[in-house]
């Protein structure tokens, strides 16, 4: 293995990317905040190092996720979506950061790591194979799980698939997490994008009974009366 492709140049070189920038409020935009170190480094440098690092080993990939950095782990999944996007990476290799990321989610456990490639590994590996796993992590304990569940569907979205999503936020519809919430109305955003009747057929069912939160990403794209109709829904 290439020394410049392991997880400790990785951190190495993260780790001289750290600027004085001030972390604003940490706590509010990462719910691990309290628990994680952080190098203070941009993200769009932790993405950039991502890219030089994308042929990086499984096992290597495995070491940074289990660092106690934010950023460290940020550039695991961001290298794990890159790898499996590129052209050159086999079926094999595939299947591998999608074991590897399912048998992690315990270390990608905050809303900004689960966005960064979930849609990409999870989502892109299942585009042809059954989905039973998005419902065991919606069924999940663990909030992130559940994200996860939500988020990788946006790969299925993107291509016009849309039976999972909806069916997920039939199941977490009344999810109490507001990170789930969240992204359970921004993929039905996305969704209504392709099949707007079928985006509105939710709402009808759901929106007396759906948090605000879902219910106003959800709605982000309706005219002014749609969303005030189904906002009327909710207060009754």
């Amino acid at each position: 293995m290439p020394a410049d492709l392991s997880a400790e140049r990785f951190i190495d070189r993260l780790r001289a990317l750290g600027s004085p920038f001030a972390r604003e409020n940490v706590e509010r935009q990462f719910r691990t905040g309290a628990e994680d170190d952080f190098f203070n480094v941009r993200m769009r440098d932790v993405f950039d190092l991502a890219k030089e690092f994308v042929d990086m080993p499984i096992g290597e990939i495995d070491k940074l996720l289990e660092s106690q950095v934010h950023e460290v782990r940020v550039g695991a999944v961001s290298v794990m979506g890159k790898q499996f996007m590129k052209k050159q990476t086999t079926p094999e290799r595939k299947k591998e950061l999608f074991e590897l990321y399912l048998r992690r989610t315990d270390r990608i456990n905050d809303w900004d790591l689960v966005d960064v490639s979930a849609h990409q590994v999870i989502g892109g590996y299942l585009l042809d194979k059954p989905r039973d796993v998005l419902y065991e992590l919606a069924r999940s304990e663990h909030w992130w799980e559940r994200r996860i569940a939500v988020f990788a569907t946006l790969t299925l979205i993107r291509k016009g698939d849309l039976d999972d999503l909806f069916r997920l936020a039939e199941l977490l519809v009344d999810d109490e997490y507001d990170l789930v919430q969240k992204v359970v109305g921004g993929m039905l955003r996305e969704a209504g994008k392709h099949d707007r009747a079928r985006l509105l057929a939710y709402l009808d069912r759901y929106a007396a009974v759906a948090p605000r939160l879902l219910l106003s990403d959800a709605m982000e794209h309706l005219d002014k009366d749609q969303r005030a109709y189904y906002r009327s829904l909710k207060a009754k």
